[in-house]
């Protein structure tokens, strides 16, 4: 692993020190490495129905519509473990 130093803000912090007395978590870091992957995660969701919208609108009409889509694609990503 890589070594990192951050500086959050005080109401981060705050929120950092009650995911780790919810003791969820044993470290800062575990609590920073989860929100990166949650974002990680979210983004590749979120460009996965952008594809999938850009598609269809290419198609000229779409026979899912975006709620539909977005499950298909979190479906997907969950099936294919995430990232």
């Amino acid at each position: 692993m890589i070594k990192k130093s951050i500086t959050v803000t005080e109401q981060q912090e705050e929120w950092i020190q009650a995911q780790l007395a919810s003791g969820h978590y044993a470290s800062d870091s575990e609590v920073v490495r989860e929100a990166i992957r949650e974002k990680q995660l979210r983004s590749a969701e979120i460009e996965r129905i952008r594809a999938a919208l850009i598609q269809a609108e290419e198609g000229g009409f779409a026979s899912l519509g975006k709620d539909d889509i977005r499950r298909s694609v979190q479906d997907e990503l969950k099936k294919n473990g995430g990232l």
